[in-house]
């Protein structure tokens, strides 16, 4: 026989894409997930291949030192049948000098960038054929990987959809801003890699690095801590919180974590300017979507940032309702994170499904700004030690937070009702854009038995005291229309739950605060007022917050936040009630005209009305949506928009892909700023 000759092979990257589910990463590569077949055609010249006289074998290798004892590497021959638990090929079809071979990884093999070569020896004769390279990602449909899901509606959300909600505000007022996550738009996929191949522990021992890239866990622990840039690892975005953002980009300007992440390859994996949490965690979602880890981005309200660790979280104000002294333990009106789904071999068992990542650098986990993964169920039961940093997790969701007031001959008296920790733990739904409240997969119902052991196993005296049903009650309403541009009141509500009269006196103050709880200047203060309230009645004191006081006052967060304090004249005792108040942005409307069909063209008209009583200068519209527009169009307006006048202007969009498309905006102006919108768009697939 003659020798073997290889002329030419086909790698089959579309119909492989599509079968891996990795096609609309639309890169003219071969991205496959692991556990799963894909075939290669090779064709030889001269003869065709023979069975029992060529010996073909194939090498896959990833990283940059391959070897078989750290699963980097491996040389396998064909076989009859397909090997599970190792690298096989198999002939699939033989068409004269034509041969399609089906190869498969393990579900448990390392992902990353492969080499792929083929080596055809015929009578001890051997030749050896560079095919090629391809990607290898986690596989969330194969039952024995790791990150394997079961629900298709779950793994169509989690990990193929590349748009979705995050939930932002306050815990009275939940709203939502559009985010394109785009994992498999051009370039993210490679920029993913790359940040696995600069991460320092890649740096410090790329053999062993590589070597664990089979592992979710390992993968989760290195986003997490690439994500931010606190170890100075050349990580994606640099976090800030002060509302000084001119040298970068507002974090509430971001739609998307596309334009982030090829900006930071751009200027050569500099951190990007500026991100705050739900910026952090959509971009580590992002690439661990990219890598095929189903992943979320979940809302907590009201989350404690515990630096001391004691579960609790002390507030000193003085008989006006104003801070008395700053304290190093924060609470977020909200704070966002990742959740990741995995099993967990490396912990006892029950530990399997959502795991926490949060990227947001706040404290330190095994010398580095990371935090997790952190398995769900173990922070529900209260589980301290199971890794990683679940004790943290653990506070931002139950610490306690005490009101101590500081009267003026400096005696502190701890204020009877103490706000809510870790509420309305929220995320979006699968396959709708509705929100999923899954604060029951973090802690049990408040007052119940199963929490009480909980706080006893995590050591955990709860000091707030619950609603006292006697006595009085303080709540904080506010007025319909906390729109910005315009005057609203806020009000205390006094209930006296007693058979007698009570006598008691109130203050209000109103001040402008950030999302991450440092509180800015005073934009309302109402002086003490007396009042006598009947038994089982109700009594409002009123504060107004005017427009031309909080205007230069609020941060781009628009939050303002209302302390109420109430002395009880006959007890002595002092109530406290706290309310965030989030400050509304007008709406972005807009329209689709004609009918939206692939590849066609789709005109969209976008829109806002300015609601304040000065014009708006910089105007800047920013729209994106995977499969709608090729990266981010800008529109600047030339003109100022006049009070209650209209910007309005219309683009021409192509879209690429057919299906349920989310069209986004972002508004920028000297004025307002971070104002979203988003429409869905259903493109009627090409006629054929």
């Amino acid at each position: 026989f003659t020798d073997l000759v290889l002329e030419t092979w086909d790698l089959h990257c579309d119909r492989n894409g599509r079968e891996h589910r990795t096609a609309d990463m639309g890169c003219k590569q071969l991205v496959l997930r692991r556990g799963q077949p894909f075939t290669i055609t090779l064709r030889f010249s001269g003869r065709g291949y023979e069975e029992g006289v060529d010996k073909l074998s194939f090498n896959v290798e990833t990283g940059p030192c391959p070897s078989e004892t750290s699963g980097t590497s491996s040389h396998f021959a064909m076989t009859d049948y397909p090997e599970e638990s190792c690298w096989s090929a198999v002939v699939q079809q033989q068409d004269g000098e034509s041969l399609a071979v089906s190869l498969c990884s393990p579900p448990n093999a390392r992902i990353g960038r492969y080499s792929l070569t083929l080596e055809a020896c015929t009578d001890y004769q051997g030749s050896s054929y560079q095919i090629g390279d391809f990607i290898l990602l986690f596989n969330p449909w194969h039952p024995e990987d790791t990150v394997f899901m079961r629900d298709e509606n779950e793994r169509r959300e989690y990990v193929l959809s590349q748009d979705g909600l995050i939930y932002q505000g306050t815990c009275d007022y939940i709203y939502s801003i559009p985010w394109n996550f785009g994992q498999f738009e051009d370039e993210v996929l490679a920029i993913c890699l790359n940040m696995l191949d600069i991460n320092p522990k890649h740096l410090r021992d790329q053999n062993q690095d590589c070597s664990r890239r089979n592992d979710p866990v390992y993968i989760g622990r290195v986003v997490s801590a690439m994500v931010n840039c606190n170890d100075e690892d050349r990580g994606v975005l640099f976090g800030r919180w002060d509302n000084r953002y001119e040298d970068g980009m507002s974090p509430m300007a971001w739609i998307g974590s596309v334009d982030i992440l090829k900006r930071w390859k751009k200027f050569g994996c500099q951190p990007v300017k500026y991100g705050q949490c739900w910026v952090f965690a959509a971009v580590a979602c992002t690439v661990m979507r990219c890598l095929g880890i189903p992943s979320r981005v979940v809302t907590n309200y009201n989350s404690a940032h515990d630096t001391n660790a004691n579960l609790t979280i002390d507030r000193y104000i003085n008989e006006r309702g104003e801070q008395e002294r700053q304290s190093w333990d924060k609470i977020w009106n909200f704070h966002c994170w990742v959740e990741s789904w995995m099993a967990r071999p490396d912990l006892a068992d029950g530990y399997d499904g959502w795991q926490v990542l949060d990227p947001t650098p706040q404290e330190k986990s095994e010398g580095v700004y990371c935090c997790g993964p952190a398995p769900v169920k173990a922070i529900k039961e209260g589980d301290m030690l199971p890794k990683y940093d679940i004790p943290f997790i653990f506070a931002e969701v139950n610490a306690d937070v005490v009101y101590w007031v500081v009267q003026g001959d400096g005696v502190q008296k701890q204020s009877i009702r103490s706000s809510d920790v870790g509420k309305f733990i929220s995320t979006k739904s699968v396959g709708r854009d509705s929100r999923e409240d899954i604060t029951h997969n973090y802690k049990y119902p408040e007052g119940s038995e199963e929490e009480r052991a909980v706080f006893e196993k995590a050591e955990h005296q709860k000091k707030s005291i619950g609603e006292e049903d006697e006595g009085l009650h303080l709540r904080i309403k506010v007025s319909e229309g906390a729109n910005k541009g315009s005057d609203f009141d806020v009000f205390a509500v006094v209930n006296n739950n007693t058979d007698e009269e009570r006598v008691c006196r109130v203050t209000l103050c109103a001040r402008a605060t950030s999302h991450n709880g440092t509180l800015g200047p005073q934009c309302g203060l109402s002086d003490p007022v007396d009042i006598d309230i009947e038994p089982r009645a109700e009594k409002r004191v009123p504060l107004s917050i005017l427009y031309e006081e909080y205007r230069d006052k609020l941060t781009q967060d628009n939050l303002i936040k209302v302390v109420a304090l109430l002395k009880d004249h006959q007890t002595g005792d002092i109530i406290v009630a706290v309310r965030d108040i989030y400050v509304e942005n007008p709406p972005i409307k807009i329209r689709i005209l004609g009918e939206p069909m692939q590849n066609r063209k789709l005109v969209a008209e976008i829109s806002l009305v300015n609601p304040l009583t000065v014009p708006l200068n910089g105007c800047v519209f920013v729209v994106e949506g995977t499969g709608l527009t090729e990266g981010q169009l800008v529109k600047e307006l030339e003109e100022p928009v006049e009070p209650q006048a209209e910007a309005k202007f219309r683009m021409d969009l192509m879209p690429r892909l057919s299906g349920l498309q989310k069209l986004m905006v972002d508004f920028e102006s000297d004025q307002l700023t971070g104002v979203k919108g988003y429409r869905n768009v259903i493109i009627a697939p090409q006629p054929l």
